[in-house]
């Protein structure tokens, strides 16, 4: 009762500030007042039928939240009229949770005449007559683009409320949830008159009605005709908002009547599932082992999530938020770039003494660089502050992996547990959209080619369900994802015969167990025996590394035959800041990433050799390695030239490294990545630049680069 009269308190702050004109307050008070009424149902079946204030509540709310329906949809002739009457209503609640009497509402509402019926022919049944878009209207065009972003937070909500539905079937929180996320963009595509969006989610709507009253179950063929409206629902908002953009009507989508006679049958029970299509999700019943054989294959994608997850997500329900265009989050972030470049001129200006006064030196006072001290600590805590608004969690990322997870494996007749962990793990979202298609080769893959079907995996005494697991965390000042499997691992004889039928390995050549797993990286290397639309054309991994290396991450592989496959990517938290190694060349300044130094140390004459058609190199702990010579490769003069005067820094990248040449360590910098802009084209081995404190600009040295020139040298 108490979740009740607090669901009341808050639908009646919402109709005082709702207007008939402002849909996204009339969308707020419609799913208040859709909690309400399931509220008062949930407390009806737990109490003597007729008792108490609940039927009287749930009848208040039903009404109401008719009414919100036909002012969003201009079914009513005023709407102000029918706003008041909806007040009302609310107040009535009110009462009756106060146990006071209740008087009834009079309704002063009419609805808007109904066109009359034309004499065309009749569509398939759950059709609408006309799905002809109008152009949106100039003054819509804000309304507009907040509906595009709120109807894909509505479906992300759907999609994951289905893969959860999945593992706990019939759950009426779950089919709750996806019913508001539907009944909400009905509404507000009725207010803005999106026919092909009102009328698909108009008829799932119907469908998950009829669900969650119990009067049909949502087995897995309805999951799978409303997780088929998900994606046809995307793709329209998708149009929208391009057609809004170009000022015209969104365009017909294609299939479009044949997703909504779909869902029109599944709705009427006449959509069963077929073998192709497995029924129900995999349960942790303890049904015999005959009986989980007899049932179809199918896919559990379950949104598991570790403790820290949970409690993560709980908190944030307590966040406010505002939204802000990203390109102003950008503009921010850049200029706060700008202040701290500022301030580290500065603090160099007063800690060198370079202030002057009078045109004579001045000293820094201590006071002076107190404050210099103190302005540094600010400019960096607001440089975090303003790089963590940019920060995301990975958990949308996740989610479309579930999603993938699900279709693959239904797709290939496999049973699947996808597991989620670390799903609230932050990072940038330039980032975050990045990692997305490495993710999306990486588990389909692993479904595809690691995990076995169910009988083989049922020989070789593991469970019939396949195992893959999505995992996040931070270390070390980077984000590490990990896709593992317990399916069939990585064959190192397969692969190996592969890479030396392509040519890519050459005949008597010893390779390490990893420089064996890396070669599935290599364009055009597949391991697949047919080739099929879901992978086998050898072009996955090598994309998933080129990725992953653009964000200067990297791919580690673990394998056990039989026991299954680790990929790990280890990515920076931002691709807006840097740590990096500042040496000097000359007059020249150069800036390393810290992430790929492995050590720096002065040769000796011993170490240095010259190879043949290998150019320079130096022994390093018995591994021969090419020498980079930074003054040549960018024509920096006065510079040196023995290598045995200067610094060689070991850079590496997963296992391939060589050494760069200095003349000098300057230390330590955290640095803001420029780019170089168009004007100045792709140079090999830069990948940026940074502005120092003396105000002078260093290039930012791009280490794959670095070690694909040391080769060929």
């Amino acid at each position: 009762m108490p979740e009740l009269s607090g669901m009341i308190e808050q639908s009646a702050a919402a109709a005082m500030t709702a207007e008939s004109g402002d849909m996204p307050s009339c969308a707020e008070l419609h799913t208040r007042l859709t909690i309400v009424n399931e509220l008062a149902a949930a407390a009806i079946l737990s109490a003597p039928a007729g008792k108490g204030p609940n039927a009287a509540i749930q009848s208040a709310s039903a009404k109401a939240m008719s009414l919100v329906e036909k002012i969003v949809l201009a079914e009513v002739n005023d709407a102000n009229s029918a706003l008041q009457e909806v007040r009302a209503l609310v107040t009535q609640m009110q009462d009756a949770i106060e146990g006071k009497a209740i008087s009834m509402v009079p309704s002063h509402t009419t609805t808007a005449p109904v066109p009359a019926k034309s004499d065309v022919s009749s569509p398939p049944p759950g059709v609408p007559a006309n799905l002809t878009e109008q152009p949106v209207k100039p003054d819509d065009v804000s309304l507009v683009r907040d509906f595009v972003g709120e109807g894909g937070s509505h479906m992300d909500a759907a999609e994951a409320s289905l893969l959860a539905l999945e593992e706990d079937a019939g759950s009426p929180e779950h089919i709750n949830a996806i019913f508001r996320a539907f009944h909400t963009i009905k509404g507000v595509a009725g207010f803005l008159d999106l026919r092909q969006i009102g009328a698909l989610a108009h008829a799932a709507e119907n469908l998950l009605d009829r669900a969650r009253k119990g009067i049909l179950p949502l087995d897995s063929a309805g999951v799978d005709a409303v997780l088929a409206s998900v994606d046809v629902m995307r793709r329209l908002i998708t149009g929208v908002a391009e057609a809004a953009a170009a000022g015209v009507a969104p365009a017909p989508q294609d299939g479009l009547p044949e997703m909504l006679a779909r869902l029109a049958a599944a709705a009427r029970g006449e959509i069963a599932a077929s073998s192709k299509q497995p029924a129900a999700p995999k349960s942790n019943d303890n049904s015999s082992p005959e009986t989980r054989a007899a049932a179809p294959a199918q896919a559990s994608s379950s949104a598991k999530t570790d403790a820290a997850s949970k409690n993560s997500s709980d908190s944030a329900k307590n966040d406010a938020f505002v939204k802000v265009s990203t390109e102003r989050l950008d503009l921010l972030i850049n200029t706060v770039g700008e202040l701290v470049i500022a301030q580290a001129m500065v603090a160099q200006d007063v800690s060198s003494g370079g202030l002057s006064v009078n045109g004579t030196a001045a000293v820094a006072s201590q006071r002076l660089t107190r404050n210099m001290s103190h302005l540094g600590k600010i400019t960096r805590s607001l440089q975090d502050l303003s790089m963590s608004m940019r920060m995301v969690p990975i958990q949308g990322v996740f989610q479309k992996m579930a999603r993938l997870a699900r279709d693959v494996a239904r797709k290939n007749g496999k049973e699947i547990d996808f597991v989620q962990v670390g799903g609230e793990t932050e990072l940038d979202r330039n980032v975050v959209e990045a990692v997305s298609d490495p993710l999306v080769h990486m588990v389909r893959n692993a479904i595809d080619h690691g995990i076995e079907s169910p009988d083989d995996r049922g020989r070789a005494h593991k469970p019939r369900a396949g195992r893959v697991q999505l995992k996040a965390y931070h270390l070390a000042g980077n984000v590490v994802i990990e896709v593992s499997d317990d399916g069939r691992g990585l064959n190192k004889a397969r692969i190996l015969a592969k890479a030396s039928a392509a040519g890519i390995v050459k005949e008597g050549q010893s390779l390490s167990d990893d420089e064996i797993f890396r070669l599935i990286f290599h364009a055009g290397l597949s391991t697949a025996e047919v080739v099929t639309d879901i992978s086998g054309r050898g072009v996955g991994m090598d994309v998933a590394r080129k990725n992953v290396e653009a964000l200067r991450g990297r791919i580690d592989i673990a394998s056990e035959e039989g026991h299954g496959s680790l990929f790990t990517i280890r990515l920076p938290l931002t691709l807006a800041v840097i740590d990096g190694l500042v040496v000097r060349v000359g007059r020249e300044r150069y800036i390393i990433p810290i992430t790929s130094i492995d050590q720096s140390f002065r040769p000796t004459p011993k170490q240095l050799s010259t190879v043949q058609n290998t150019g320079e190199m130096c022994l390093i702990r018995e591994r021969l390695l090419p020498v980079v010579r930074l003054n040549r490769l960018y024509n920096v003069s006065d510079a040196a030239e023995d290598p045995t005067r200067a610094i060689l820094v070991i850079v590496q990248m997963d296992q391939d490294a060589c050494c760069v040449m200095v003349d000098e360590l300057l230390g330590q910098q955290q640095v803001v990545i420029k780019s170089l802009g168009s004007r100045f084209g792709h140079a090999p081995g830069i990948s940026g630049g940074a502005i120092l404190g003396d105000g002078n600009v260093s290039l930012i040295l791009d280490v794959p680069g670095l070690l694909a020139l040391g080769k060929n040298l």
